[in-house]
């Protein structure tokens, strides 16, 4: 065997020891680091399967469902899968002060697991990270989309008097 077909054949076999230290490093463990998103009557399609498995729940939060201890800052309410009646729905267990837009009838996604407790069907989530879904489109108290105390016709006067480059994003 020459010299250049060896190096050849050394090269090789580093790019593929290389090669199978990344994948085994990528996907090694990834199993055990994977959390799913899974709405409620996903999470009860899964059965047995979803107990102690931490998940993200996502839905909106059911009307007259909330519950507030602020003396132990426990929170427990009721994360439907849509607004409609009968929609599937758990009950959530929190830990946590819940964030200043936190309200029924708003999309919540908590991070947690699913508990054998008292809730509908002999389950509750428990959850320490409660996350608020909302828009990004702000809209005063009168409707409008103005700024905060002002009456959205204003605005827009001030906002249609301003110069090109200052209603434009920046590159």
């Amino acid at each position: 065997m020459n010299s250049q077909t060896r190096n050849r054949l050394i090269a090789v076999a580093a790019i593929l020891v290389a090669g199978g230290a990344l994948a085994w490093i990528a996907l090694g463990n990834m199993g055990n680091n994977l959390v799913y998103y899974w709405k409620p009557s996903e999470m009860y399609a899964q059965g047995d399967k979803a107990l102690g498995a931490t998940v993200r729940l996502g839905g909106v939060v059911v009307p007259g469902s909330i519950e507030w201890n602020g003396d132990h800052t426990g929170l427990t309410f009721t994360v439907a899968d849509t607004h409609a009646p009968g929609a599937a729905a758990v009950k959530v267990r929190c830990e946590q002060t819940p964030p200043q837009l936190f309200r029924e009838g708003i999309g919540v996604v908590v991070e947690g697991a699913l508990e054998k407790g008292n809730g509908p069907n002999g389950v509750v989530f428990a959850t320490s990270r409660l996350m608020v879904n909302h828009s990004n489109e702000y809209r005063g108290k009168d409707g409008g989309t103005g700024m905060p105390g002002m009456p959205y016709e204003e605005w827009q006067k001030i906002s249609a008097n301003q110069p090109e480059s200052a209603t434009k994003a920046a590159p």
